[in-house]
């Protein structure tokens, strides 16, 4: 099987180039590394250095001709986003679109995109499903959201075939200190330089933290799975950030100050979602709970150089 993952010298993406060689498929990467690090590549991989918006991404996928293509590259800080909603929308909109027409030209078996739970917006709701409305309070959301609807348009007018998984708050190794899901990173980052974890309103807020090997299983199963669908892939356990840093200071083993600052604009109060589809419809179940994967990510980052 001849893969491209795009952003696949990113966090997720460099997990997932891992999984797809250990299965022995024959994989290639679109990276800009604007965040990404071609130091996490399994030696042999080939890495095309160039941006998702570009005319030449697109025509290496076309030459290329893969049979599956992982399309992860995204611009995923919520803040910058705010702060620069064309440049984000350049990236997950246009670079998006820019993609998925390069995989109808090359007849791509299919794409998988990584969509967000971003999508959502604050739903005040314990626990959200697929067919609940979509309301983004960002321009990431707006923009994670848009390619969705691309997808299933080139479905309907040219046949390509696509499967979105909506993630929960993903976090672990390699995870840079920003993004949507990125707390838990920040957080790592600041026990290792010893400072203090900023918490943004009253920590209150909660999040479904699941760990990137999670997600990597679930886009492997969404390769035979899932067609046409929208899947989220989640734990369905809220964690507040109040007590993502309890849990951090007993690994951590020594207490950690905190200090809490005004809420931001684009943060959404509330997000956890449900998992019965994944399970149903991809036969995927998250195998990490969040204790084992934040002792793994705390020894990988605390030890790290």
């Amino acid at each position: 099987m001849k893969v491209i993952v795009t952003g696949g010298a990113g966090f997720i993406g460099s997990h997932l180039v891992e999984a797809l060689v250990q299965q022995g498929a024959k994989v290639q990467v679109i990276d800009n590394l604007s965040t990404g690090n071609e130091n996490y590549l399994p030696e042999g991989v080939p890495l095309y250095q160039l941006d998702i918006r570009s005319e030449e991404a697109g025509e290496r996928i076309v030459f290329e001709q893969p049979d599956i293509v992982f399309h992860q590259a995204a611009q995923v800080d919520v803040q910058r986003s705010v702060k620069e909603p064309g440049y984000d929308a350049g990236v997950n909109i246009a670079g998006s679109a820019n993609i998925i027409q390069a995989c109808m030209q090359a007849s791509v078996r299919k794409i998988i995109y990584a969509s967000s739970c971003a999508v959502y917006g604050d739903l005040n709701s314990p626990l959200i499903e697929e067919q609940d409305p979509v309301s983004p309070l960002s321009f990431y959301g707006l923009s994670k959201l848009t390619p969705e609807s691309y997808l299933r348009i080139f479905h309907e007018l040219y046949g390509l075939e696509y499967t979105v998984l909506r993630y929960a708050n993903v976090y672990g190794p390699r995870q840079t200190p920003k993004g949507e899901g990125g707390v838990v990173s920040i957080f790592m980052d600041r026990i290792r330089k010893g400072l203090p974890l900023v918490i943004f309103g009253n920590g209150e807020q909660t999040r479904d933290f699941i760990y990137v090997k999670d997600i990597v299983e679930g886009n492997l199963a969404a390769i035979t799975r899932g067609n046409g669908q929208i899947i989220q892939l989640g734990t369905a356990v809220s964690t507040s950030i109040n007590d993502l840093m309890l849990k951090l200071r007993n690994i951590h083993g020594q207490n950690l100050i905190s200090t809490y600052q005004q809420e931001r604009s684009g943060d959404i109060k509330q997000s956890c979602l449900n998992n019965v589809k994944a399970l149903q419809d991809l036969k995927w179940q998250p195998k990490y709970d969040l204790n084992r994967g934040l002792q793994d990510t705390y020894d990988y980052e605390i030890n790290r150089d």
